[in-house]
């Protein structure tokens, strides 16, 4: 259970900083040994509970939020600057969901628990994130964003798919590329989020087996989606007042030395 509630906060703080929290749960089992029991099928069914606790977390601290952009997208539709936000939503969420689905066996067989792979993919959207934030200007909220604008994040967000890019690093990185200010590029990344992690979850736990685990681990997914909800309700909240007035390049200095430790662990 310690091993559990460590995995759960791990994710709830990974998950919306730009770090990657698939390669850090990952990370976490087979180099440090946290929760080292969890594998297999109970991995991928753990990691998906505490994804929802981070999605419960995002719609909760976002619910006016939300509630608005939905409401307005589907009422007034593009007409309106809120409501424009409820689409820019729905195509930036297509690319990941087609590439999710199309190439999910390469994606679990292949990719998913490759180190070399995560480690390399740390180092280089670090760098990405760090250089593409310092020569872009903030000049843009979400309201201003174009339906290509939107495109071309739900683009970026696709390579999070592949453990160690992050889902919230490359649509951020996506966000700043188009100009966004720091904060609407996180919040986008944020709305994001909710309906790509509620399909995932959705689409790889309504089966049988994964039925079976759930119901003879509650304890186990109860207590690690409760303790990434209440994580990530906390990094939420940090993260956006930390972006008013600091850069990337904490994160960018944090991925390279994740990553330097995973290729030593590798080698050595």
């Amino acid at each position: 259970m310690i091993g559990v509630i460590l995995l759960s906060i791990i994710q709830g703080i990974s998950e919306f900083l730009p770090i990657s929290s698939s390669a850090h749960l990952i990370i976490s089992r087979e180099i440090f040994k946290i929760g080292p029991s969890i594998t297999g099928e109970m991995a991928l069914s753990f990691d998906l509970a505490v994804h929802l606790g981070t999605l419960i977390a995002i719609v909760v601290y976002f619910f006016k939020d939300f509630l608005q952009i939905v409401l307005k997208g589907i009422t007034k539709g593009i007409n309106d600057k809120v409501g424009k936000v409820f689409w820019f939503i729905v195509i930036a969420t297509i690319p990941a969901a087609l590439i999710g689905v199309l190439f999910e066996d390469v994606i679990e067989n292949i990719i998913r628990d490759n180190l070399y792979v995560i480690a390399t993919a740390l180092a280089v959207m670090g760098i990405i994130i760090y250089l593409v934030d310092k020569k872009f200007s903030n000049e843009k909220e979400i309201e201003n964003l174009t339906f290509k604008g939107a495109l071309v994040i739900g683009i970026f967000q696709a390579f999070a798919l592949i453990p160690g890019f992050s889902r919230s690093g490359t649509t951020i990185t996506a966000g700043r590329f188009l100009k966004l200010n720091r904060e609407s590029s996180a919040k986008f990344s944020f709305y994001l989020s909710a309906p790509i992690t509620l399909g995932a979850i959705l689409y790889k736990s309504l089966n049988k087996e994964s039925i079976e685990i759930v119901s003879n681990n509650m304890s186990i997914f109860l207590v690690g989606i409760f303790v990434s909800f209440l994580t990530g309700i906390i990094v939420i909240e940090f993260l956006l007042k930390y972006l008013r007035k600091h850069d990337f390049k904490i994160f960018m200095w944090y991925r390279l030395l994740i990553s330097a430790i995973v290729f030593a662990y590798l080698f050595l």
